[in-house]
């Protein structure tokens, strides 16, 4: 059996929920093996040990250094592809996440191996199924590379659970590589969910017209539900929403219990990042809208009259 290394997403001091799907992945592909996590940072031994807690982790292995504070992509690479050729690992997998797709790419090229993206079912331990065409077809792609690097749509994998007790290595970095510096960061702060992890979303199309009208129509629903607010990629690029709060192929993927979609048409960009919510339901007054044909619930109405109308409705 195959030994599989997962890298594991974090900010130094929790780990983010992108990883445990990534875990869950893993352990399919091993098949019953071992699967190790990768914590690289600096400071991160609360992130360390919180990858020890994940069911079906063997091992964490935990860099700390600070060329690795800020998941620099040429600094993790090298420590990955260093790990990975004395390591023996059949196997690296990295969540589907821009940090993910940033890395993984740096390290196949490096390891001289075919890159396998986007990954939502193992069906064998070198066969993977990925969807092509914005999602409209699933390709099913096999890997003859002796090490597969992967990389996992995160919404295909149920999160792994709690109840692990792996044992937490210290990994010698392997240092800066002088290729990349960290000149800042503006992180933008809210009080609602992170989009790719909130249980309910609400999100608007460019039929909102207006950043003012964006923000006065979905914040009260958004308030009312403890959602968080996602935005068609036509409504960012209109300047209604910031960018990431974009839900799309070129935006974020996300699958909550509960997707609103207030003025989305449903271009197929946007409809192959959030078709998997579990329950979908569409507000738009062109009855023929794309995005009716995936929602469970559609309501044909003006938004400007059936929003806050449903706000009364929540009391």
């Amino acid at each position: 059996m195959s030994t599989a290394l997962v890298i594991a997403e974090h900010d130094n001091q929790s780990l983010r929920g992108a990883t445990l799907p990534t875990v869950t992945a893993a352990v399919q592909c091993t098949g019953g093996g071992e699967v190790h996590v990768l914590v690289a940072g600096q400071g991160a031994a609360a992130v360390a040990e919180a990858a020890a807690k994940i069911a079906g982790v063997t091992k964490v292995l935990h860099a700390e250094s600070e060329a690795h504070a800020h998941a620099l992509a040429e600094n993790l690479a090298a420590q990955v592809v260093a790990l990975v050729k004395t390591g023996g690992y059949g196997y690296v997998l990295f969540p589907g996440t821009a940090a993910g797709r940033n890395v993984a790419p740096r390290v196949a090229a490096l390891l001289d191996v075919a890159q396998v993206s986007d990954i939502t079912k193992v069906v064998a331990p070198d066969t993977f199924e990925r969807p092509i065409y914005a999602g409209n077809a699933i390709a099913t792609v096999q890997s003859a590379d002796a090490v597969k690097v992967v990389t996992v749509r995160t919404t295909g994998f149920d999160a792994a659970g709690a109840g692990g007790s792996a044992t937490v290595e210290s990994l010698a970095p392997t240092g800066d590589s002088g290729k990349s510096v960290h000149l800042g960061s503006e992180l933008a702060k809210s009080d609602r969910p992170e989009l790719t992890a909130a249980k309910i979303i609400v999100s608007g199309g460019r039929a909102l017209g207006s950043a003012d009208r964006f923000t006065e129509l979905l914040t009260p629903l958004a308030d009312k539900l403890g959602a968080a607010l996602g935005a068609s990629r036509a409504a960012v690029d209109a300047g209604y929403a910031p960018n990431d709060w974009q839900v799309g192929q070129t935006g974020k993927i996300v699958a909550p219990s509960l997707y609103i979609a207030c003025g989305i048409s449903g271009a197929i960009q946007h409809l192959a990042g959030m078709k998997d919510s579990k329950v979908i339901v569409a507000i738009n007054k062109d009855a023929e809208a794309p995005i009716f044909a995936v929602a469970d619930y559609g309501l044909e109405a003006d938004i400007f009259e059936a929003v806050p109308e449903l706000i009364r409705q929540l009391g």
